[in-house]
């Protein structure tokens, strides 16, 4: 939101209405900004934002006077929070005091408060408070609006871009309309620019913007007003300079001397008070200038990127990203990263997410995926970005393209559960430290059988304490990897707990990974095959 020429008032004084092309009485209509100049004089001018500006809406009662409603405005820059306070400003019977977090404090608030309670007592107008970005201030300087607000001394008016349920504290929200405005649609955006080219506030008519440059700037605004309409105003000066082009020489008279034109070229003088004068047409009247595609490009060519790293778009767009990639939708989890990437976010906070990922999402259908995302990380702070983008990329696809599980996440949780509810006990015996001396006078470590010792590479012993034997946490899936381990996890369960009959010869492939014989013909070592019967210890 502009800070300059918006709303330099002085919070004491008496009100002052700032009119549609800004309250600094040193900027003329004429020289203010396109975006101020256009904005709407009235509420049903207000594009965008349908759901508001129905008949009894809130923000409708608001600006047309009829309710003393405070209101807190929650929407993206170029939304039309700015200019919603200017509807309001301009309406009769009230005060209108401005205030922006970034340079008040408490110190002003309860100097327009006082004021306007003393106005109050003497009959005069109702004040009405605009707080530009609210979110800004501290809680305890949000906390000295409570007692005007509630008794009605002052309307609130407050514009924030950040979530108000987390940047506004409650007891001032709970005194307030919050009002959402959506980011704006291409629709809208182009509805505004086209208004722009021919209002007589805007343009006025002396530009045609060529269909693909007008599809240029509403793409590139990011359903940003403001933005739309500083490119268009770039774009247009752009098309203008270039059209009137160097001022030629009088082809009315002579160069120098007659009729009293001196070298300094006198005879230009209307050239040079017009150089953005457009050519007459046929039918004498004035031919638009057309701003064409490069033109467009020339004024604006990064698209307008949505993200706060300290706000919603942060979180969203993270919760995007991680949402994707469990879905298996690569390029939807592509797209959120890029945005993450383009938008500045920390590249070891993408990191992080991607390893925690790994294990919570993809476990033990995919072991690499742990691997691989680890490696990114270690990628990144070796080379760092730009390069580095390519090493989280690629995680993002093997994890987005990966086999999930979240079986490992759930262990864990049902395993916590079972503590946090006291399902604790003492360690067996057997699986006590028997390390110092005297530990075998005590009983530690007796009983304790060695699972290399079997040829199965499995022993029946208990290892969970007596509170938590027989519990199941781990229960594997039959995605990818872990289709395995589901074949093979019961016959271990089995063994373990006693409640199988110990097979004959001593083969393990039944509780191994059937895959084990294949590794073990490779090794150098004989005792790591598993079907030598090697103790291996």
């Amino acid at each position: 939101m502009e800070s300059a020429g918006l709303f330099d008032l002085d919070p004491v004084a008496a009100p002052v209405r700032p009119d549609l092309a800004g309250s600094d009485p040193a900027v003329s209509p004429a020289d203010a900004p396109l975006a101020v100049r256009m904005r709407p004089r009235d509420i049903d001018e207000l594009v965008g934002q349908d759901h508001l500006r129905a008949a009894g809406a809130p923000l409708r009662r608001l600006v047309e006077g009829d309710a003393p409603l405070s209101v807190i405005l929650w929407g993206p820059p170029g939304s039309g929070k700015t200019t919603i306070a200017h509807l309001v400003a301009a309406a009769t019977n009230r005060r209108f005091v401005a205030l922006s977090a970034l340079s008040s404090g408490v110190k002003e608030v309860r100097e327009v408060i006082a004021t306007a309670r003393a106005a109050r007592r003497r009959g005069g107008d109702p004040t009405v408070l605009f707080i530009d970005e609210v979110h800004r201030f501290t809680k305890t300087q949000q906390d000295s609006l409570l007692a005007a607000v509630e008794d009605r001394t002052v309307t609130l008016l407050a514009a924030t871009t950040e979530n108000p349920y987390f940047s506004v504290v409650s007891p001032l929200l709970s005194r307030c309309v919050l009002l959402t405005l959506q980011q704006l649609g291409s629709d809208s955006v182009r509805q505004l620019v086209r208004r722009a080219v021919t209002d007589e506030r805007g343009l006025a008519g002396r530009v045609r913007l060529a269909p693909d440059a007008e599809d240029h700037l509403v793409r590139l605004s990011g359903g940003d007003a403001r933005k739309a309409l500083t490119a268009l105003e770039a774009a247009a000066g752009s098309a203008l300079a270039t059209h009137a082009g160097p001022a030629p020489d009088s082809a009315d008279g002579p160069a120098d001397g007659a009729d009293g034109a001196g070298a300094d070229g006198a005879g230009t003088s209307r050239d040079r008070a017009e150089p953005d004068r457009a050519e007459p047409d046929r039918a004498g009247g004035v031919e638009p200038v057309e701003i064409d595609l490069a033109t467009a490009e020339a004024a604006v060519d990064t698209a307008a990127v949505r993200y706060d790293r300290d706000g919603d778009g942060h979180y969203d767009i993270s919760s995007a990203l991680i949402k994707s990639l469990r879905g298996s939708d690569v390029d939807a989890a592509l797209h959120w990263f890029a945005r993450m990437i383009v938008a500045g976010e920390d590249p070891r906070f993408i990191a992080r997410r991607l390893i925690i990922f790994a294990s919570e999402d993809v476990g033990m259908a995919d072991p690499q995926a742990l691997p691989v995302a680890v490696a990114a990380a270690e990628a990144l702070d070796r080379v760092g970005l730009p390069e580095a983008k390519l090493n989280l990329g690629q995680a993002v696809v093997h994890l987005a393209t990966a086999p999930k599980s979240n079986s490992v996440t759930a262990a864990v949780g049902a395993a916590i559960a079972d503590v946090q509810a006291g399902r604790t006990g003492l360690v067996p015996r057997a699986l006590r430290d028997a390390h110092y001396s005297g530990a075998r006078g005590l009983g530690h470590g007796t009983g304790y059988r060695y699972p290399h010792d079997d040829p199965r590479g499995v022993v029946t012993q208990q290892y969970p304490p007596d509170e938590a034997a027989g519990r199941d946490y781990y229960t594997p899936s039959r995605h990818g990897a872990e289709r395995a381990v589901a074949d093979r996890l019961p016959k271990i369960r089995q063994i373990v707990r006693g409640t199988a009959s110990p097979p004959g010869g001593g083969s393990l492939s039944e509780v191994r990974a059937p895959d084990a014989k294949a590794a073990g013909a490779d090794s150098p070592n004989p005792d790591a095959n598993p079907d030598t019967g090697g103790a291996g210890r």
